[in-house]
């Protein structure tokens, strides 16, 4: 496959081009994934906080507290360990997800280099 660039000028693509631009496809894919999972991640953990607070706002000792599809009555105390347990193990998925973000995030931009220097403003890796 040969590009052409703005300038008229030829340049052809590589079996190990295409590879590069193959991978910067799934990466940036793969970045979109991680967006969307850091927020539904993000807003789990605001909701979890909102719960605890309400739940230092309650006289009830015993709070519905809802495993799985059942709402069942448990002691107020086991409900905040539970919910601060939940906000911990959130909380770590998403420093997870934000690590792999940067991960990505630094391959994308040292393929953009690859490829640019390569292929000038013959091709484009921006979003729109």
């Amino acid at each position: 496959m040969i590009l052409k660039g703005t300038g008229g000028s030829e340049t052809e693509v590589t079996w190990e081009d295409q590879q590069n631009i193959n991978k910067f496809g799934r990466l940036n894919n793969r970045f979109h994934e991680l967006e969307d999972e850091i927020k539904v991640a993000k807003e789990a953990i605001d909701n979890l906080e909102d719960a605890s607070n309400e739940l230092i706002l309650t006289d009830e000792e015993v709070v519905r507290f809802q495993i799985g599809e059942v709402f069942a009555h448990v002691p107020k105390e086991e409900v905040e360990t539970r919910i601060e347990e939940m906000k911990e193990l959130n909380s770590k998925n998403l420093e997870k997800l934000e690590e792999e973000k940067e991960s990505v995030v630094a391959q994308m931009a040292e393929l953009k280099k690859i490829l640019y220097g390569k292929f000038k403003d013959s091709i484009n890796l921006e979003e729109d």
